[in-house]
């Protein structure tokens, strides 16, 4: 099964709240702003499952995954589980080298 297929499971098609998508580009350059919007759509949402949509994505970098994580611990803060979805197969693979796959809900 290819990696981009394999990560399509009921939750990741599942509609994700305004405001938690991810932009084309995740970078170091962009990672502030992106906090910015996202910080506050976390504490927005009442879902039991914060949810953030990566299809977008086409230009992550290590920065992509701190955002996420740090994405998560807001949702972890508030009883919130988490996980990424609609991954592109990039940075499925980029979140397995660092090992935080299982963390991100890519594994």
């Amino acid at each position: 099964m290819h990696m981009a297929e394999a990560n399509l499971s009921p939750a990741a098609t599942a509609p994700v709240p305004a405001g938690l998508v991810l932009p084309a580009a995740l970078t170091l350059r962009d990672a502030r702003s992106a906090m910015a919007a996202l910080g506050p759509a976390i504490a927005a949402t009442d879902e039991r499952t914060v949810r953030i949509d990566a299809a977008a994505l086409t230009h992550i970098d290590s920065a992509s995954l701190a955002v996420l994580l740090q994405c998560r611990r807001l949702a972890e803060e508030r009883g919130r589980g988490f996980a990424v979805v609609n991954a592109p197969a990039r940075l499925v693979d980029l979140a397995r080298l660092y090992g935080v796959a299982e963390l991100l809900g890519l594994a």
